[in-house]
């Protein structure tokens, strides 16, 4: 190994050892500035001496910062999750669980202290964020050999070609090689080297799937288990959460959905709930409830044409308008999530209708019903949406990235990311 080979070896290791540690010293910087400074501006350095009410906010705001601060680091593993708008419903969050547990504890604390606490731990992960997002993008060295040959269209990374094995390594964050690919000798011998090095060695599919937030169709692809079923074990425990929030929210809306429902039949004729029959799990045919945001229209059209939604379409009501940007039309799914047929989160149902069509035209499309179909999902978050079959490849692309890393973390990112979208209406038609 030459002297450049292994000064351009150690560069790598290095930035590898820089990225790993970023997290922890944000960690730390987190205590110190969200917990530290608060209680000696408060309490004073004396800890034996403080007073019990700036105790209680010590331990609060410490285990509010830990739990947030793991909770944000599992959300950064996920395309899309690296944005700063996340650190204010994740720290919101922990912080208002602190506050709950004082309120039925009945624990003194000092308010000051608290909101200190909590203000100072948002800025915090805040600047961190945004100074992480001026930082150069991630650079990543390339072997150009079978599909790694097109990693260019993937966005948000420095490339940089390599042409020569025997040539120094540049500094880099990475290589990534089609590790399926016909390799020569020469790269697999230099690749090895590499890795023994310490340089991070990616197959290109790993890469395109953490950056792009979607799985290629062109075969089915195994979860980090080396299997196609997804989590049995949080499948379980998903329904039973489900069903518990199902039946809380529907009781806590009712009064709403009623209003909702009498909103509907003042405002064009006809029922205020819309039924249509879709895919859901295993294949199986379910009625889907919504509300109705279209005129009533008796004219018998064909299956496809009605399940599909235009953009700007003039069936679409004023009320219906609102309704489908709001997201409020999804909330009568509520009884099928009651009845065990959908999930909160998970891909859409199709219509039956297109949903036969759309498994002619591309392959592995039954593959999505293997979850539960859920109210909202991965393709709804990143994509809204679609009708066309282009754009269905699109979305099924997102539907099977879930399915790969099917995990209670991903399902929390999709929660706050429809959160964003109801309030901003992203997608809808």
């Amino acid at each position: 190994m030459n002297v450049h080979r292994i000064s351009a070896i150690r560069k790598a290791s290095v930035n590898q050892r820089v990225v790993a540690n970023n997290g922890f010293a944000q960690l730390l910087g987190g205590l110190v500035v969200a917990v530290g400074l608060p209680f000696l501006a408060f309490a004073g350095s004396d800890f034996a001496a403080a007073e019990s009410v700036q105790k209680h906010v010590l331990y609060a705001s410490l285990a509010a910062v830990l739990v947030g601060h793991y909770f944000f680091r599992r959300f950064v593993f996920f395309p899309g999750a690296r944005s700063s708008s996340y650190v204010v419903p994740i720290f919101t969050a922990t912080f208002t669980i602190a506050l709950t547990t004082f309120f039925f504890f009945r624990i003194d604390y000092s308010r000051l202290t608290f909101a200190t606490s909590f203000l100072l731990c948002e800025s915090w992960y805040f600047a961190c964020h945004v100074m992480g997002a001026r930082a150069r993008p991630r650079r990543l060295a390339v072997i150009p050999v079978g599909k790694a040959r097109k990693v260019n269209r993937i966005p948000n990374i420095d490339w940089i070609w390599l042409r020569d094995g025997n040539a120094p390594l540049p500094e880099c964050d990475g290589i990534v090689a089609d590790l399926r690919a016909d390799l020569s000798d020469e790269w697999e011998r230099v690749i090895a080297e590499w890795a023994i090095g310490g340089v991070p060695v990616y197959h290109v599919k790993q890469i395109e799937e953490s950056v792009t937030g979607r799985v290629d169709i062109e075969h089915l692809s195994e979860n980090s288990f080396g299997s196609l079923v997804p989590g049995l074990g949080y499948i379980k425990i998903k329904q039973m959460i489900d069903f518990v929030a199902a039946f809380a929210i529907g009781l806590l809306l009712l009064p709403a959905l009623l209003l909702v429902a009498l909103a509907i039949k003042f405002d064009s004729r006809g029922p205020a709930l819309f039924k249509q029959r879709r895919v859901g799990y295993r294949g199986l045919p379910i009625t889907v409830y919504k509300f109705r945001t279209m005129r009533y229209d008796p004219v018998v059209r064909t299956e496809r044409d009605s399940a599909i939604t235009q953009d700007g379409d003039a069936r679409i009501t004023r009320l219906g308008r609102y309704l489908r940007h709001s997201r409020i039309d999804e909330l009568p799914q509520i009884i099928n999530i009651l009845r065990g047929e959908m999930s909160w989160i998970g891909p859409r149902p199709e219509a039956c209708a297109l949903s036969e069509w759309y498994e002619t035209e591309i392959p592995f499309y039954r593959y999505r019903h293997i979850v539960h179909p859920g109210i909202t999902g991965w393709a709804q978050v990143n994509q809204g949406h679609v009708a066309g079959v282009d754009d269905v490849l699109d979305k099924l692309q997102f539907d099977f990235y879930y399915i790969k890393y099917f995990s209670p973390w991903l399902d929390m990112l999709i929660v706050l990311r429809t959160i964003r979208t109801m309030l901003t209406g992203f997608g809808s038609k």
